[in-house]
């Protein structure tokens, strides 16, 4: 059986594969994640490699190396590359790697660098289409013996300033000047981290759409309306969940004839009244409005941020639950938790300033309190399309019972403190097992909107 040496990514850290003998002296753990086929997987297990619990079949070989700690993305090992009985120039790459296109590099020495010269000298032509796959016959000589990992065939940087050139998927590397050079990056997967507009609103999302790139977290449609709360009261009223009265101004009606729209606002909303930026986040911009002159103040600190205020009845006396989501189609829902702020409400400060607020995960409810919120907290995720996670924020009203949606959060925070992690890892789900998870819809989500035509022809 012939195999095939993929070249690694190279980095300013990490020049090709590196002779490192810590790769020989210390435990290595390789886990297959996927095969090109059931036997190709049977031949992996009959060998004694450890695979995932449910390993993919029909797409390329795929397997996690670690190796003191460290772990990575590694696309070359003998015995579970290619079937048996294949030969080098037999190999279906378009199957394996996209498309790939073979660089015989087999006069190579042990201990040697490849270089970018000796690539060109080859003749072999590829660009950003192909993958090139840098053939040395060094595995088939020395697989199995200490020599692999002390004298390993390695790759100079200049390979990776020559891929960058041709557009081929490269990652970072340095310049003699130390300015970072990022072109042609391969990605398999972005986990958005950025909060507020153009990071949760759809704006990003719609870039990695026209990229082509799994993402985690909702689509552009579920970010842009989980970000404007006007519209998101739209779709939760139409989908006939409970909202609190509310109504809807424009920052230029308002600059326009502030008067007559605090008159109005006082003849349809009782107080308190709450006014927020329509589009914003972490409570930035929110007021809390007790009479005319509160009002008129907190609709010009929202009106500083957005064009759009939402001003609605504030619930009283009223408990803060959150429900976390998690799921694209067929949703799953988290144990509920209840913020006790230290405020008035739980605002911005409250938030991230003043840490005597407290979360209580479980929220203490009835079973029936529990059963509507997280009825309530998957209703909304659907209402707006959700898809990955999301947290739901409702409004419990503690002298009827009632309960009400108050937003959908469709990015919310994320470190191992956060809400959403928290009423997760309560309900029986640990941090990096939430994570996994995630990624795993961001690619069912992707794979699934591949099946659909976007043209007649």
């Amino acid at each position: 059986m012939q195999i095939v040496d993929l070249s690694l990514k190279i980095n300013r850290h990490m020049i090709g594969i590196p002779k490192l003998h810590h790769y020989a002296e210390n435990p290595t753990r390789c886990v297959v994640l996927s095969a090109v086929s059931e036997k190709q997987l049977e031949g992996i297990r009959a060998r004694g490699l450890e695979t995932a619990d449910e390993p993919e079949v029909g797409h390329a070989m795929l397997s996690r190396l670690e190796i003191l700690g460290h772990s990575g993305t590694h696309i070359d090992a003998p015995m579970h590359f290619l079937e048996e009985g294949w030969t080098i120039d037999e190999v279906p790459l378009e199957n394996i790697v996209k498309k790939g296109r073979v660089i015989p590099l087999t006069d190579a020495e042990p201990n040697s660098m490849i270089t970018a010269d000796m690539i060109v000298a080859s003749g072999v032509e590829f660009d950003a289409s192909v993958i090139p796959v840098l053939y040395t016959g060094w595995t088939d000589r020395a697989w199995g013996s200490q020599r692999f990992w002390d004298d390993m065939i390695c790759l100079d940087e200049s390979v990776s300033h020559l891929m960058i050139e041709r557009g081929v998927g490269a990652d970072s590397v340095s310049d003699d000047a130390g300015h970072a050079i990022v072109t042609g990056l391969a990605l398999d997967l972005i986990f958005p981290i950025v909060h507020g507009p153009y990071g949760e609103d759809g704006t990003l999302q719609g870039l990695l759409e026209l990229a082509d790139i799994p993402y985690v977290g909702a689509g552009v449609l579920a970010a842009a309306v989980g970000m404007d709360k006007a519209v998101m009261k739209v779709l939760f009223a139409a989908s006939g969940l409970p909202i609190v009265q509310h109504d809807v101004l424009l920052r230029r009606d308002w600059q326009a004839d502030r008067a007559g729209i605090v008159s109005e606002l006082t003849e349809r909303l009782r107080f308190p009244l709450f006014v927020k930026p329509a589009n914003l986040g972490s409570s930035v911009g929110i007021s809390r409005a007790t009479d005319r002159d509160t009002l008129s103040s907190a609709i010009d600190l929202a009106a500083e941020f957005d064009r759009k205020i939402v001003v609605e009845e504030g619930v009283t006396p009223c408990r803060e639950i959150e429900c976390a989501v998690l799921g694209n189609s067929d949703p799953e829902v988290s144990v509920p938790g209840e913020i006790i702020p230290s405020r008035d409400f739980y605002d911005y400060e409250a938030k991230y300033l003043d840490d005597s607020s407290e979360i209580v995960i479980p929220a203490v409810l009835t079973p029936g309190q529990t059963a509507e919120v997280q009825r309530l907290a998957i209703a909304a995720f659907r209402a707006i399309d959700g898809a990955g996670m999301a947290r739901v924020d409702l409004l419990l009203k503690r002298n009827t019972g009632r309960i009400f949606l108050n937003e959908i959060n469709t990015h919310p925070g994320f470190t191992t403190i956060s809400m959403y992690s928290k009423m997760w890892a309560a309900s029986g789900l640990s941090y990096p097992a939430l994570l996994d998870r995630l990624i795993a819809l961001a690619n069912e989500r992707h794979t699934e909107k591949q099946e659909s035509r976007t043209s007649v022809l």
